[in-house]
């Protein structure tokens, strides 16, 4: 007896969401679960206290739906977006410009208290949406790879913030880190109760989650998404514009980014504030949200809430075993490999053949 791997000419919706990334997640979990016997912690031990103090306890529960928002937001962009083979990785980037357009709308345009809030988002989506445009423009016209420009567009905007908070921005009480000076009453977000869940950012994700179905299967922008992302040439035969599709679905992820961003600038620290302590990864971490979710925009709610989990199991790792901060990464680096290893899996397949005759 032989074999040969082949192609798999079709993969069951059903096996790619409950085989094969519930998989990736268990293997991954395994993994981390021998960490914690390199550090001579229990991992039986590890996971029971991260559970009653994640999905047990309110804090937990509710700083899990905080940590989702904005991987919400920017996971279900980027899940449209991926749809047409352009690989954002600058979510992150966007993030930041959404969070500092808010900053100037909160703290330097003069706008009446009843337009704060609305401005905010307003120009979030407009700073994340430009940073999004910009790299569409380059691989469109120049050809340039979009991995490269959004990636190092992410590290322009951390510089642009650190100039700010550090220069013009700088706030007039700061001592040792820095910081701008704090956001007026009227543009900070509400809270639910005694958490850290700002609503309207919230609804805004959850609305943009039905919205970004809705285009995928209803509109005329999710059937040329469909087209090109199975065909470029058939799209061209067809009259699709590849640069017209491409600049609308950036638009709608890199606004939805700086939305994320906004939101946490007025719903969270109420300034701005070093790049790493307004998106924790936030933006790397929703390229894990987007993929497990495969191509459906209503798993992103679950995916994001998976995410954030992580994030706040982390932290609980770190106060509770005092294990290094880095071990959030860990975790989504390896769920990032199993997932990688696991379409490998999906597209091939091992045949076994008779070597007889």
């Amino acid at each position: 007896m032989g074999f040969r791997i082949e192609k798999n000419p079709a993969v069951p919706s059903r096996m790619v969401v409950f085989s094969f990334s519930v998989l990736s997640l268990f293997l991954a979990s395994a993994v981390i679960g021998i960490i914690f016997l390199a550090y001579g912690i229990n991992p039986i031990r590890a996971y029971t206290d991260v559970l009653s103090k994640t999905l047990g306890s309110f804090y937990g529960l509710s700083e899990i739906i905080r940590k989702s928002i904005p991987l919400l937001l920017c996971g279900a962009g980027l899940l449209l977006v991926f749809r047409t083979s352009f690989w954002n990785i600058g979510a992150e980037g966007q993030i930041l410009m959404g969070a500092l357009a808010a900053t100037w709308a909160a703290l330097f345009s003069n706008f009446p208290d009843f337009l704060l809030i609305p401005c905010l988002f307003l120009f979030g989506f407009i700073a994340g949406a430009v940073w999004g445009f910009i790299p569409t423009v380059l691989k469109s016209r120049f050809r340039i790879s979009e991995v490269i420009t959004t990636l190092m567009m992410n590290y322009i905007a951390l510089y642009i913030v650190l100039f700010l908070i550090h220069g013009p921005w700088k706030g007039k009480t700061m001592r040792g880190f820095a910081y701008t000076d704090k956001f007026p009453a009227s543009a900070s977000l509400p809270l639910i109760g005694n958490t850290r869940i700002h609503w309207p950012t919230l609804i805004i994700a959850l609305i943009l989650v039905a919205a970004i179905y809705i285009i995928l299967t209803r509109a005329k922008l999710g059937y040329e998404i469909k087209v090109i992302s199975q065909s470029p040439k058939a799209g061209r035969y067809a009259g699709i514009s590849y640069f017209k599709t491409v600049f609308w679905v950036m638009i709608i992820s890199g606004g939805a980014a700086g939305l994320a961003g906004a939101g946490e600038v007025a719903g969270i620290h109420h300034l701005l504030r070093h790049p790493n302590q307004i998106s924790m990864g936030y933006g790397y971490t929703a390229i894990l949200v987007a993929w497990l979710a495969r191509s459906n925009p209503v798993i992103t709610i679950m995916t994001a809430l998976l995410m954030a989990f992580i994030f706040v199991a982390g932290d609980t790792i770190q106060l509770s075993f005092g294990l290094p901060s880095q071990i959030v990464n860990v975790s989504t680096g390896l769920i990032l490999f199993f997932l990688i290893l696991s379409e490998g899996m999906m597209r091939y397949r091992i045949s076994w053949k008779s070597k007889e005759g």
